[in-house]
């Protein structure tokens, strides 16, 4: 079996690292923030090019207090993509805002920059690029938007640890940038945590409030916060790991160019990287009209896929309330129709990446002038 992702293996591989950190933790008895908090809190804002860290419980809960923190609230509209993971419009709706959509670029995933402006409303607070799969938006432009309306931006960098923007690190550009630390992702916690990196002293003293039941210091509540603490023992595993992002990034960005090599010239359409950006490919999306078919077929060869995301948020019975129909989102729409994430993570073996190529290889329609690929491409 080649596993979608394999936690296990990058566990073994730091396994005595990892297990003195959090023996370190458990005898420093500091269970809730604390020193290794704070200390990945200085190191993670500073790989990210920013002054300022707020470790919190989850992504969500970092993009969630970013709103906050830039005075978003009920009345305003708020504008991002439909075609994300649910958190990024749902911590939008946790403000009382309204989430606006804009449709993506059909070849990168990300935000059309082109279509923003044209949603500004008076309302209209703030925008969240999202860096979907690990490839950042077209951030000068859209910043360039952003100054001449007065808006705040606030980078979904969720699976875009490392991923760079000519030169500048995603979670740097914009006034906040927020993480996820899933345990799936490039840097995974082993539980749940996150964090909001900023230049902007405010925004952080505001966050880190807000993440600790509104106090700035034990009992004195200056505003209604939440418990959304990041715990000892993840600051501490993920000191660990964050020593190795940038090695298991390039181990990444290595499977990736495999598969592209070994998918060129097929009808096997493979993820678009701008050249002015470091894509640190959190996920390696194909696209596909038989999507379920060949992702029968592959488990069938013992290759597991994934699918980032079958439906787009403005279309999921969650938000239906939002009042947008089929068809308003066409390139967001198709893309959730097609897309079939291939194994991928930084112990995939050259090997591995050639059999699941393979595998893809012969579920898809031959090009013209070359010879059919399987028997099995035409029962498709």
């Amino acid at each position: 079996m080649i596993p979608f992702v394999d936690l296990k293996a990058q566990y073994l591989s730091i396994k005595d690292e990892v297990n003195a950190a959090i023996q370190g933790v458990l005898d420093r008895c500091e269970f809730t923030l604390g020193s290794e908090v704070a200390a990945f809190e200085k190191e993670f804002a500073a790989y990210c090019q920013a002054e300022h860290g707020i470790g919190v419980n989850t992504g969500t809960s970092a993009l969630h207090l970013a709103l906050l923190a830039a005075g978003v609230g009920p009345g305003d509209e708020v504008i991002t993509v439909p075609f994300t993971f649910v958190a990024t419009v749902s911590a939008i709706d946790y403000t009382g805002a309204r989430p606006v959509f804009v449709d993506i670029d059909p070849r990168t995933f990300t935000m059309d920059v082109n279509a923003v402006e044209a949603a500004i409303t008076p309302r209209t607070k703030a925008i969240i690029p999202v860096h979907l799969y690990g490839q950042p938006v077209d951030m000068d432009p859209l910043l360039e938007i952003a100054r001449k309306h007065g808006l705040i931006v606030i980078e979904d960098a969720c699976q875009a640890h490392g991923a760079e923007y000519k030169g500048r690190r995603a979670g740097s550009m914009g006034d906040m940038g927020c993480f996820s630390f899933y345990p799936g992702k490039n840097l995974g916690a082993y539980g749940e945590g996150g964090m909001v990196v900023t230049n902007h002293p405010e925004f952080t003293r505001t966050i880190r409030m807000l993440r600790d039941w509104g106090a700035e210091k034990k009992y004195h509540h200056v505003l209604k916060g939440y418990n959304f603490r990041l715990e000892g023992i993840q600051g501490a595993v993920l000191r660990v790991k964050l020593k190795y992002l940038d090695g298991w990034t390039e181990a990444r960005r290595a499977a990736a160019a495999r598969y592209d090599s070994l998918m060129a010239g097929s009808s096997v359409p493979t993820p678009f990287a701008r050249a002015d950006v470091r894509h640190v490919y959190h996920l390696y999306a194909i696209r596909t009209r038989h999507r379920q078919a060949w992702q029968e077929a592959l488990l069938a060869q013992g290759i597991q896929t994934g699918i980032h995301y079958p439906t787009p948020v403005h279309l999921l019975p969650a938000f239906a309330d939002l009042g947008y129909q089929p068809g308003q989102f066409p390139h967001s729409e198709q893309a959730a129709s097609e897309v079939l994430s291939l194994p991928m993570f930084p112990e995939l073996t050259a090997a591995q990446c050639d059999q699941v190529a393979q595998a893809v290889l012969a579920l898809a329609e031959p090009v013209a002038g070359a010879p059919a690929n399987t028997a099995l491409a035409g029962a498709i």
